[in-house]
């Protein structure tokens, strides 16, 4: 019950004094008034680029903006406000003769604010300045310079990637002219034909052999059924001197047969080697070339791409001073002033109050 009345009894005395808190508010607002018509006028221009993914990308990964993708899209926010480039635009626009010989780190501060709209691919660049003809013009290269030089860095990277690819591409090509020279070599200085001719030779002669050394050494068995009819000391003797010279020459046949065959198996393992080295770099100068030729059809298309959606409107309502806003803050302030003032005037008097109350009692008392 003592809250209640303790909370009417301010109601109350706030009311006595409603002229003391219409008078705070009155002053504030018209202070507030006076302060922003006086303030330099401040438009804002803003250009807006939509940052569309690589034109090779697939269309539903495109579409699923994950958070790491459109963190990493805050990358085109450096672009626009890149040192270098604002320099450039104050050079252009005389933002010195227009807002002073100030820091060129203040000026951007001050007039320059880029950032990625939430949740979006859409890129904003807003350029705040006293003039709106020269605030949208700056807004509009600033988006236009942002384009071309995102522009500038996926061609490079294209054109380095393709010139990595052709060096890869001549190296192929060189691998396979190495190759081709070398397979024209052990065509020319190693042939099969010839080879191949003197074992199909090597293989008659041998079958002779054979059947000579046949013959021979059944004259030498009927040569000893006929001991009684022939001399021993001719036909024998006689058939074995040429069964050891048919032997002799089987023996050299054999041992050139088999060096033949040795170079032969050599021959075509050099020819097998040296075919599949030629048929590998043919191979890989292919596929070289089929990536060499991708890699040119889709330069340019890597990266994202940065295109101008809203090149900026001349501004025709300035951003700030905000009168709105200033009179709400300022009739805010003109009530919480006097407020704050009447609630320690009245626990002040309540304070006085208590203590003459106090001092009543004692003086009552003493006089019992």
């Amino acid at each position: 019950m003592t809250d209640t009345a303790d909370a009417f009894r301010y109601v109350g005395y706030i009311k006595l004094r409603w002229r003391l808190v219409a008078t705070s508010c009155a002053i504030a607002m018209s202070v507030a008034l006076v302060v922003t018509l006086l303030m330099a006028r401040q438009y804002t221009a803003t250009a807006r680029i939509v940052i569309d993914p690589p034109a090779g990308a697939d269309i539903h990964a495109a579409m699923a903006l994950s958070p790491i993708y459109l963190e990493s899209l805050r990358t085109y926010e450096r672009f626009a406000t890149a040192g270098g480039l604002f320099q450039k635009a104050v050079d252009r626009f005389g933002l010195r003769q227009l807002l002073g010989n100030r820091p060129i780190e203040s000026l951007q501060k001050s007039v320059l604010r880029v950032e990625i709209v939430r949740n979006t691919r859409i890129l904003e660049i807003s350029v705040t300045l006293p003039d709106p003809q020269r605030a949208q013009a700056l807004a509009r290269f600033l988006a236009e310079e942002t384009v071309e030089i995102n522009r500038g860095v996926v061609t490079a990277g294209a054109r380095d990637l393709v010139e990595a690819i052709a060096q890869e591409e001549r190296r192929a090509r060189a691998r396979l002219e190495e190759t081709d020279a070398g397979w024209s070599h052990v065509l020319a200085d190693e042939p099969l034909d010839a080879l191949q001719s003197d074992l199909a030779v090597a293989a008659d002669l041998r079958s002779i052999l054979q059947q000579e050394i046949a013959n021979a050494e059944l004259e030498i068995a009927e040569s000893a059924e006929r001991v009684l009819q022939v001399p021993a000391s001719i036909g024998p003797h006689t058939s074995r001197a040429r069964l050891q010279e048919l032997q002799r020459q089987l023996l050299a046949l054999d041992r050139q047969e088999a060096e033949q065959q040795k170079l032969l198996a050599k021959r075509l393992a050099d020819r097998d080697k040296i075919g599949s080295e030629r048929n590998f770099a043919e191979s890989a100068l292919t596929a070289m070339e089929q990536r060499l030729g991708e890699a040119r059809s889709e330069s340019g298309y890597r990266g994202e791409r940065l295109r101008i959606i809203d090149p900026a409107i001349v501004p025709e309502r300035p951003s700030s001073p905000n009168l709105p806003l200033n009179l709400a803050a300022a009739l805010l302030l003109g009530l919480l002033f006097p407020i704050v003032y009447l609630t320690l005037a009245m626990s002040y008097q309540d304070q006085r109050a208590g203590q003459r109350r106090g001092e009543f009692r004692a003086v009552a008392e003493s006089g019992r």
